[in-house]
């Protein structure tokens, strides 16, 4: 039984989809499907955002456009081209950059240091490139020559996420970039993941604070046991007394939850 859509989602856009994912079923085990017809669109520009209960398929769903689970069925496209099941140095050479929840940097090299491994498959473009990440990122700059493991999570995130754009990626994937973070430190992540949007990178982003990430996408996507539940405007969701019903006052319990582990 198809699942109802929210508020009519708005018109798309006429341009190709950069990221496109159409009826994907995948999942880890042989028999066992975590996403079940799942579908997913990421125009030019747009921060599209990714929320629904804990193990609806969201990170599952992330992890398939990145060729880091097998997709059993359906296809991903990247500007048209299909790159389903692709391996991940593949993408990230196609222009897809990912961020992992955890583990996302490397804790004994230097935050420059960690930029090269960014930039491994273009080495002679690492200089000119570097500069214009201290730019966007200029503390990361002053502090380049400090270990990443010394770092406090958002700063680690903040190398995260600037490692994945040492490659310039059309499209960056945001794992729960807010996990673990101090609302503080969830603001400064939200406000630096639409900073990056500003700049022409497409992004899409699994998040678990809902209502924030409703804020601040342009569209979003509601999972729900593998399947697209709603789909709509962020704030048009943020709105919506369904959504709000039914997910929203769930998921923030479940965001006051991780912080009190």
């Amino acid at each position: 039984m198809s699942m109802p859509s929210a508020a009519a989602a708005p018109e798309a856009p006429t341009a190709t989809p950069v990221v496109k994912a159409d009826s994907l079923v995948a999942g880890y085990l042989p028999g066992v499907n975590i996403l079940n017809d799942c579908t997913l669109e990421a125009f030019p520009g747009e921060l599209v955002g990714i929320i629904g209960p804990n193990g609806a398929g969201k990170s599952t769903l992330l992890k398939a456009l990145f060729g880091l689970v097998n997709v059993r069925s359906g296809a991903v496209t990247l500007e048209g081209e299909d790159i389903t099941n692709q391996k991940a140095n593949q993408l990230v050479q196609a222009g897809i950059g990912f961020v992992p929840q955890t583990n996302n940097v490397f804790p004994s090299l230097t935050i420059e240091e960690n930029m090269q491994m960014g930039m491994f498959l273009r080495p002679k473009e690492f200089q000119s490139r570097v500069a214009e990440i201290w730019e966007l990122f200029p503390v990361l700059g002053e502090r380049r020559k400090q270990r990443a493991g010394s770092l406090s999570g958002g700063e680690r995130q903040s190398v995260a996420m600037a490692r994945a754009l040492m490659m310039k990626p059309k499209v960056l994937l945001l794992d729960e970039p807010s996990a673990g973070l101090s609302p503080v430190r969830q603001d400064e992540t939200f406000i630096r993941t639409r900073e990056i949007n500003k700049t022409g990178v497409t992004i899409i982003m699994v998040e678990q604070n809902a209502r924030r990430c409703l804020q601040i996408c342009d569209r979003a996507y509601v999972l729900d046991q593998g399947r697209n539940a709603y789909e709509g405007a962020g704030r048009e969701l943020a709105k919506d007394p369904k959504v709000i019903e039914l997910y929203l006052g769930t998921l923030a319990a479940d965001v006051e939850a991780s912080h009190s582990d």
